[in-house]
C-alpha cells in the first residue's frame, strides 16, 4: 500500500497547487505538517502555473492499493 502525503496551497492567482511527499514518517503530525507549509510559503521557494504560494489551503494523507493481476 503507497501513502503518500499531499500539502495543498493557495496561489497568487486563488488557485489550488499540490506538493506531494511518498512515504511520509509515521505518524504524521498536523502541527509539524503545517509549520513546513507555512515555512515553504515563507521561502518563496515554489512557483505554479497560477502563481507563487501565498496560503495554506489542506493537507491530506492519500493511500492506494495497487493489484497487478495475472494475465494468462
Amino acid at each position: 500500500m503507497a501513502k503518500m502525503l499531499e500539502m495543498i496551497f493557495e496561489t497568487e492567482e486563488g488557485k489550488a497547487a499540490t506538493i506531494a511527499v511518498e512515504n511520509p514518517k509515521n505518524p504524521v503530525q498536523v502541527n509539524t505538517v503545517k509549520q513546513a507549509m507555512e515555512q515553504v510559503i515563507a521561502g518563496n521557494v515554489f512557483l505554479s502555473a497560477s502563481g507563487g504560494f501565498v496560503g495554506v489551503k489542506g493537507a491530506r494523507l492519500v493511500e492506494r492499493n495497487v493489484e497487478d493481476l495475472e494475465l494468462d
